[in-house]
């Protein structure tokens, strides 16, 4: 069997494409496991995962905990809310405890951008990034890229927007970084002060005008303000970000050509997107969502496959 690259998921940047494409190959044969009427493998039956969320998340950890329950790994579930982090322990500390119950990987969520690098230097446990403050999001990414294959064959030459909060956004990164390893074309579009100085330095297409971006891609990617990492206004009000970068069907209509919509949620209906359009057939929300599950029990069995070689 094919082998990563990598012994921890950390980021898209530490992957190469053969990486992504062996991780692409093994969820697409998991998506047939998820499907059938018995959907549990028993591939991670002796492997120990700690799911450690030092942020708030829903869609993430639920994701991951079915990927893991499907593969029949032991699952330890940690939330920084209900834990002596609010006692002052620091990272190491809790992870050394939870180490000690002889945990084999850990799927992390962190609000502080490199916590998952810090630890895979000082833990002997396989980490993958479930979101690192603004920086990082790769499964996310993985699952978005995977489910845009899923509906145009090769990205190559492909043209993807990636529409709104880039400022604050893990996943708008990841996405990048991803998507461009696999050949597509990216742009991203909203206002001036959500869009950081560096975007460009990354290879990417820069547009203020949602029209004209839509007009130029094959996929939009729309993302949600996300006002918990704001501590300043960036625009004038939720009205106005919605009457300038809200995409609606009356847009869609407008195009002349069908694009696919894609949201990684969790959505803002009436703000960035209409109900209208994330239930409409151009939409693959729901496809990203059963992906998610695909994708995430794809990179648990191939670092859990360097785990017991490297054992």
């Amino acid at each position: 069997m094919s082998s990563l690259s990598v012994n921890h998921l950390l980021g898209i940047k530490n992957l190469t494409r053969e990486d992504i494409e062996l991780i692409f190959e093994t969820a697409t044969n998991f998506k047939e496991v998820i499907n059938r009427p018995m959907k549990k493998v028993p591939s991670l039956r002796d492997i120990t995962i700690a799911n450690l969320f030092f942020e708030n998340s829903t869609r993430t950890k639920l994701s991951f905990e079915l990927a893991e329950k499907r593969l029949s790994a032991d699952i330890i579930n940690f939330s920084s809310a209900s834990s002596s982090v609010k006692k002052g322990e620091t990272l190491i500390d809790t992870v050394n405890n939870i180490l000690s119950m002889k945990v084999d990987m850990v799927v992390m969520r962190h609000p502080n951008p490199g916590a998952h690098y810090f630890l895979s230097q000082h833990i002997d446990a396989s980490i993958i990034n479930a979101g690192d403050g603004t920086h990082e999001h790769p499964t996310q990414a993985l699952l978005d890229a995977f489910s845009m294959r899923e509906k145009l064959g090769d990205l190559q030459g492909k043209k993807v927007v990636i529409v709104g909060d880039i400022m604050h956004s893990r996943v708008a990164l990841s996405n990048i970084l991803c998507l461009q390893k696999l050949g597509a074309e990216v742009m991203v579009c909203g206002p001036t002060t959500l869009i950081p100085k560096y975007i460009e330095s990354l290879g990417v297409k820069v547009e203020h005008n949602l029209k004209k971006a839509l007009i130029w891609c094959d996929v939009a990617n729309i993302l949600r303000i996300q006002l918990e990492r704001q501590d300043i206004a960036y625009f004038p009000s939720l009205r106005e970000y919605t009457m300038m970068y809200g995409v609606t069907m009356e847009i869609l209509n407008s195009l002349k050509k069908e694009i696919i919509i894609m949201h990684p949620g969790p959505i803002n209906r009436g703000v960035e997107i209409s109900s209208e359009v994330a239930d409409s057939k151009q939409s693959i929300i729901l496809q990203q969502v059963e992906n998610g599950v695909a994708i995430r029990m794809a990179v648990l069995y191939l670092l859990a496959g360097k785990i017991e070689r490297n054992s």
